[in-house]
């Protein structure tokens, strides 16, 4: 119940969410579970991991670092003041919908030269920042390369990847507390104190 509107009300009246549940799911229920798998044991095996992401994609990114965090993982947002010098023995997580972003294609092409290992996650693995990465995620998923048209998804501007993205970072992190074998205990007292 939602201010005096049940749920199948709102359901009848337009069924937007679930229009909208029904476009992640069927993005996430795309992905290749050994990807996913691969990815797992790539941040697991990191010295340290430094994520990446633009606008919306990058927020989500950056919940997934926290998540990191939580695990006690070494981990760092790149822009931001803490993030450390990327080299041997780390891993340079990129987010890239669209598969091309100037600021992304930079970063790769430093993090590679410095001697990182560069994994993209990205709707468009032909795209210019994922044929510069090592390995590559892909998420099938509308996002702004191709909203538009017949085909075009009942959110805004490419959010079925974002969107997408979340539950996919939920599953990281479930796959990734299994791996590295640390509780909700463990996590819970990594959590800031500070707020």
């Amino acid at each position: 119940m939602v201010k005096g509107i049940s749920v199948n009300s709102l359901e009848a009246k337009n069924g937007l969410h679930w229009r909208v549940i029904e476009e992640i799911a069927a993005s996430v229920d795309s992905i290749d579970a050994d990807a996913i798998d691969r990815t797992v044991e790539l941040i697991a095996m990191a010295r340290h991991v430094s994520v990446f992401g633009c606008g919306r994609e990058g927020l989500q990114i950056r919940g997934f670092a926290m998540r990191l965090f939580h695990m006690g993982r070494a981990v760092s947002v790149v822009g931001e003041m803490v993030t450390p010098a990327i080299g041997h023995g780390d891993l340079f997580l990129v987010v890239a919908g669209p598969g091309t972003l100037s600021t992304a294609s930079a970063l790769v092409g430093v993090a590679r030269a410095s001697g990182a290992l560069v994994l993209t996650i990205t709707a468009q693995p032909q795209g210019p920042v994922p044929q510069g990465s090592d390995e590559v995620l892909v998420l099938p998923a509308q996002t702004m390369a191709n909203d538009q048209g017949e085909a075009k998804s009942a959110m805004a501007m490419g959010s079925v990847f974002e969107g997408a993205l979340f539950v996919l970072f939920e599953v990281m992190t479930l796959k990734l507390k299994d791996r590295l074998g640390v509780s909700d205990a463990d996590m819970r007292k990594n959590h800031t104190n500070l707020e």
